[in-house]
């Protein structure tokens, strides 16, 4: 039985690997900034057969974090396992894009990321224990979507990827490994921030024919990834990208 953080545990992919880790009975800390959503996904897990606590923390402010590890050791001890799974879509075209705009999704998508992996690894280094990270990357990291408007979004997914390499070789030597998930089009509330209601049937459609397995994702799909990643049986994976995408991106972007 090992100690789980998660940010972003309150809904989506975030509670889906909550809720997967708890049928395996890890200790789970659940931080998201919805807090109520937390408390209601630490309740889940325990009706699974893990330990939960829900705490709100918003990932971008340090304080916050530092806290939410403090309570967390202060329950569970030290962490084991991190999933860096808090983030937020906010788009626009960049010569359009609010300053503020682009600072929050810096902030909340790569800061909180880092504040995230930060004080995860502080815990492991000073229990001298081993340990696993896991950081949602995206496939907006790699390439474009024709959407438009993620400029800001896919500057953070890009240098998540690229902290996550820096950090399996900075903590190798210490037995902590680091590595990335990539989720596809995924069923979340986020997936549909920025789409409007009457239009969401037909691009879940227009999505279905163009993912190569046919369908999005459900969080449970991607739960399963990152379970694998805080887990022995991966015990000699580090610095990689796990792509859980449904083929999207082996697919030219062109139909011919």
């Amino acid at each position: 039985m090992r100690t789980i953080i998660i940010t972003g545990a309150g809904s989506g992919i975030g509670r889906g690997t909550a809720l997967a880790c708890a049928k395996r009975k890890d200790r789970l800390t659940l931080i998201d900034k919805n807090g109520d959503a937390a408390r209601e996904a630490a309740v889940a897990c325990r009706e699974l057969g893990g330990e939960a606590v829900g705490i709100a923390c918003d990932v971008a402010r340090e304080a916050e974090v530092s806290e939410a590890y403090r309570e967390s050791a202060a329950k569970f001890g030290p962490a084991w396992g991190i999933f860096a799974n808090a983030g937020i879509d906010e788009g626009g075209l960049i010569h359009e894009l609010p300053i503020t705009t682009w600072e929050r999704v810096i902030a909340v998508n790569l800061t909180g990321v880092f504040l995230t992996c930060k004080f995860g690894l502080q815990q492991m280094l000073e229990a001298g224990s081993s340990g696993s990270i896991v950081c949602t990357s995206s496939p907006c990291g790699s390439v474009a979507l024709p959407v438009g408007g993620m400029g800001a979004y896919s500057a953070t997914k890009a240098g998540i990827s690229a902290l996550v390499r820096c950090m399996a070789v900075d903590y190798a030597r210490h037995g902590i490994r680091v590595n990335a998930v990539v989720p596809g089009a995924t069923e979340t509330g986020m997936m549909w921030n920025n789409v409007m209601p009457a239009d969401r049937e037909a691009m879940r459609a227009q999505l279905n024919r163009e993912i190569p397995l046919g369908r999005l994702a459900q969080p449970a799909d991607v739960a399963k990834a990152v379970v694998w990643l805080l887990s022995d049986e991966s015990q000699y994976t580090t610095g990689a990208e796990l792509v859980c995408d449904g083929g999207v991106m082996a697919k030219a972007s062109i139909s011919v």
